[in-house]
């Protein structure tokens, strides 16, 4: 018989992401850091590549990534809005990990599983940093997928991608509830 673990099984189960523009300051240090990136870690990774690393982007760099979004949506000719929603992240961010996906080259493993493995560090960081007390946010946008914006904000090379952008911070308020899926709607069983 398996060894239940009610506490953990509970957080999943209502487990809430806090609005990155809610999160405020204190902000983990990089010592309390440490075991939130270590849990993030330990996710599935087919053939043990560890398709992914990560940038930590503290509090005077958040600026000059907000000024590269600027930069990058001006190039792209997008409109102010679409720009301003882009910058809104570091020009609020107090503190976030980037998930950096690293393709690998293999024979065994396709890219996709790699990429895969980039998102459950991402979900695994953003767990962990709820776990430990903190607020956390998963986020992308556009400037995200943007390959100007990745070498330039990031020195990424071109094998190199953002799966997302976790901030963590003191939430101010718990969001409320909102719909969950109905899993009986969305569970196919096959019993032979």
């Amino acid at each position: 018989m398996p060894t239940p673990n009610p506490e953990a099984l509970a957080f999943l189960q209502t487990r809430r992401s806090r609005p990155a523009k809610t999160l405020t300051a204190p902000v983990p240090d990089r010592a309390a850091l440490m075991p939130i990136l270590t849990a993030a870690a330990r996710c599935p990774d087919h053939g043990k590549l560890e398709p992914w690393r990560f940038v930590v982007i503290e509090g005077p760099a958040m600026a000059r990534l907000a000024a590269e979004v600027q930069t990058c949506g001006e190039a792209l000719g997008l409109d102010p809005e679409q720009i301003a929603k882009g910058r809104a992240q570091f020009d609020q961010g107090l503190l976030a990990v980037a998930v950096i996906e690293v393709q690998k080259p293999s024979e065994k493993i396709p890219a996709l599983e790699q990429t895969y493995s980039a998102g459950a560090v991402c979900l695994s960081l953003l767990n962990a940093a709820l776990a430990a007390g903190w607020g956390a946010n998963w986020l992308s946008g556009w400037a995200s997928h943007d390959r100007n914006f990745m070498r330039g904000a990031l020195g990424l090379e071109d094998h190199e991608r953002i799966a997302g952008i976790v901030h963590i911070g003191t939430e101010t308020a718990a969001p409320p509830e909102r719909p969950r899926p109905n899993i009986e709607e969305i569970t196919t069983w096959l019993s032979d």
